[in-house]
């Protein structure tokens, strides 16, 4: 029973920030699962991507309903992603716990100073082929290798690379990450060992509600406000993780 408690807080608490932020809140789901609910890492980055999944489709129906996804654009971008987030996906599953935690604490930590100092990212006055493919790639190589959404990074690449207005990067990254986080999941089908449906379950109902009330407080509270308190938190996460490596 305390379990499925710590499972419903830590999904709620995930997507409050989801939905707040609009990205960058599904980092917390793998250290989440592994230090509150017993997950090992492979597990966790899993299960993750099941999560990161779920909450990705219901915001991307939101985002369509208002007209904010570009699907050209974003089907060209996941699919310079598939395979990569596919090999990677595979490759993640038969690393040692260690590497995968180290790899996820610094992408981790990169992602909160990203928050912190974000970028002026400007739609480029030519789209170069070649860099969106490259770009594509990269996303969904960290996706499929460490379970991220990884919304921190595709906003930026869409602004910057694709020439995406903010507000469509952000609904067209949910499409890039759905499709990445599946071709991931494809990677590691039947390799479910240690995965808790149980637990996964409830905790990817309680992300789902709790983006709907990130919204809602995201017309409350500074977007600046919560991106600094949320880049803290998630430092602190990344130099734990790595301290318990190093220990």
């Amino acid at each position: 029973m305390t379990v499925l408690v710590l499972a419903l807080i830590a999904g709620a608490v995930i997507g409050l920030a989801l939905g707040a932020l609009g990205g960058g809140g599904s980092v917390l789901a793998v250290p989440a699962l592994i230090y509150l609910l017993g997950f090992t890492p492979a597990a966790a980055t899993t299960a993750s991507l099941i999560i990161v999944t779920a909450t990705s489709v219901t915001a991307l129906y939101a985002h369509t309903r208002d007209g904010n996804v570009a699907w050209k654009t974003g089907a060209l971008f996941a699919a310079a992603g598939i395979v990569p987030a596919f090999l990677a996906g595979a490759v993640a599953g038969n690393l040692p716990e260690a590497v995968l935690t180290s790899a996820f604490a610094i992408i981790a930590a990169l992602a909160a100073l990203r928050m912190l100092r974000p970028s002026a990212s400007k739609p480029p006055e030519r789209i170069r082929r070649g860099e969106a493919v490259g770009a594509g790639a990269g996303f969904g190589a960290v996706t499929g290798f460490l379970g991220v959404g990884g919304g921190f990074l595709a906003v930026p690449a869409l602004v910057s690379v694709l020439g995406l207005a903010m507000r469509r990067a952000v609904g067209t990254s949910l499409l890039v990450i759905t499709v990445n986080s599946l071709a991931a999941l494809a990677a590691r089908t039947g390799t479910d060992s240690g995965l808790h449906w149980e637990i996964i379950g409830p905790f990817t109902g309680a992300a789902i509600l709790g983006a709907w009330d990130g919204k809602r407080l995201a017309t409350k509270i500074s977007g600046t406000t919560l991106q600094r308190v949320f880049a803290g938190v998630l430092l602190a996460v990344a130099a734990f993780m790595l301290v318990d490596v190093i220990i």
